[in-house]
């Protein structure tokens, strides 16, 4: 796994900022106010921070933006970073202010005084994000990133709220990491192996393999398979921190790679089907992060891992398959896939753990990047509750999602006239025809959550937290779920 930069806490002393070397950080007010490290670096450098905070520059930047000083006289250093930070900057500047700081840093040793700054631990955590490089196929003698060093008033006390954001960002680069892998890598026993690795975590996984879904009846799931010679598999991963409650649900779309099977999708990016199954890769990086900050809840982690190709054994247009649910399915797509494979394993999940809330996640629909573009994420939902709770945490962690609909007029679109239903109605709503289909897996009684990824999961340019490649998105909305509805 891809490591999270060592990132340490100190206390300031300003008889030593003229030795040390690398690179130094210091916060700077828009109106040039300074607090006590930045005021004696500034001296140090004979006022070249009031002379930057007077430049039009600087007057341009917006918070959290970063003016390099390259060779300072008076310091040692290679450079001094100037950031430009509200005096109490709010969570998102503080990551903001993190992540631009990772961004400049390369492979440097950065010294960052912070001193009374409010949300220190927001601003680890920006670093800790911004700083990932997924690397582990490139040839060649691979650099380690320099050392971080916050000094703060108080570095205990920083470290000990630093810790939480710790756990979510290794949560977070694990989903990058499996989001990232090459399929040749990350085959379907290789996702269950690094899964089943989580148990040193105290997380309890289960492996079901093809004849244990035979014997459950997941027709569906095995469908999508059945074409690769890469054996499929639902895992569960179980968190028991919350004594007897009722566990949430998280359910992940794995599909490892897709070709679109028999309805084969087109050469041109069929590259970045690697990353289909992003949604279980949410799953696995939200478990993990659970396991790790041991939260006081019970949450149980199901992922369909699967891989679709095209093959004499493939399932073809035109099968018709028979669920766990037992329901019967036309298909008429064999690139419709993901909601085949969540059929089966969000009914699994509600008949054997009775859960008393369920999510899925799942890069489902090319319909989604045609409504809402790489901003947000689809949220669809029978419970109004569930879904306001679930906004609530992604706004709160800056993670973009937007309330789609949902509703009885759909449901004709995908209606079969030889079986219970089609799997897929054409290219009108398609992103809502695909809820419409999850819908019909899920029981009156469940409040659920639908997810669809496929335009945040992985992305062609950088983010505000993230180099360009797998985001990670969902793990810290999540999390912040959890914490908020099962926790607070």
């Amino acid at each position: 796994m891809t490591q999270i930069a060592d990132i340490r806490f100190d206390a300031a002393d300003l008889d030593t900022f003229a030795e040390l070397t690398g690179l130094l950080a210091v916060l700077v007010t828009p109106d040039g106010k300074m607090d006590g490290g930045a005021r004696k670096v500034n001296a140090l450098t004979r006022k070249a921070l009031t002379r930057a905070a007077e430049s039009d520059a600087f007057a341009k930047a917006k918070d959290g933006d970063v003016m390099r000083l390259s060779f300072p006289a008076g310091l040692a250093a290679d450079a001094v970073l100037i950031v430009k930070s509200p005096a109490k900057p709010d969570q998102t500047i503080a990551r903001r202010i993190g992540a631009q700081l990772a961004k400049a840093q390369g492979k440097d040793a950065l010294t960052v005084l912070l001193g009374k700054t409010a949300r220190a631990e927001d601003i680890a955590l920006g670093l800790a994000l911004r700083s990932y490089d997924f690397n582990a196929h490139k040839s060649g003698t691979k650099s380690e990133p320099g050392a971080i060093t916050l000094l703060v008033d108080d570095p205990e006390a920083t470290a000990k709220a630093a810790k939480t954001g710790m756990a979510i960002a290794e949560g977070v680069f694990f989903t990058r990491d499996l989001t990232n892998e090459p399929a040749n890598v990350l085959t379907t026993d290789d996702f269950a192996a690094r899964l089943a690795a989580m148990q040193d975590l105290g997380l309890d996984v289960e492996i079901l393999e093809e004849d244990d879904l035979k014997k459950l009846g997941m027709g569906a799931l095995l469908a999508v398979g059945q074409g690769s010679a890469s054996p499929s598999k639902v895992v569960v991963m179980q968190w028991n921190g919350g004594g007897d409650d009722a566990p949430f649900a998280l359910v992940g779309k794995g599909v490892v790679f897709d070709t679109g099977g028999i309805s084969i999708k087109g050469a041109a990016g069929m590259e970045d089907m690697t990353m289909d199954m992003g949604g279980a890769g949410v799953v696995a990086g939200v478990m993990r992060t659970l396991a790790l900050r041991k939260a006081k809840a019970n949450v149980v982690g199901l992922v369909g891992i699967v891989e679709n190709m095209p093959s004499s054994t493939a399932y073809r247009p035109g099968d018709v398959l028979t669920s766990m649910k037992g329901d019967t399915i036309e298909v008429i797509n064999t690139d419709a896939e993901g909601r085949l494979v969540l059929a089966d394993v969000l009914w699994y999940a509600q008949d054997r753990f009775k859960p008393c809330g369920m999510i899925n996640l799942a890069t489902l629909t090319g319909a989604m990047l045609v409504a809402l573009g790489h901003e947000n994420a689809g949220v669809f939902s029978n419970n109004d509750d569930l879904a306001g709770a679930f906004l609530k945490a992604a706004g709160s962690e800056g993670e973009g999602a937007w309330r789609m609909p949902l509703a009885p007029a759909y449901d004709k679109l995908i209606d079969s006239s030889i079986a219970d239903m089609k799997n897929t109605g054409g290219r009108y709503a398609g992103s809502i025809t695909a809820g419409q289909f999850l819908q019909r897996f899920v029981k009156p009684d469940t409040p659920w959550c639908h997810l669809d990824i496929a335009g945040v999961a992985s992305v062609k340019s950088e983010t505000a937290l993230a180099p360009k490649g797998a985001t990670g998105w969902g793990v810290m909305a999540l999390n912040r779920l959890i914490a908020d509805k099962f926790e607070g």
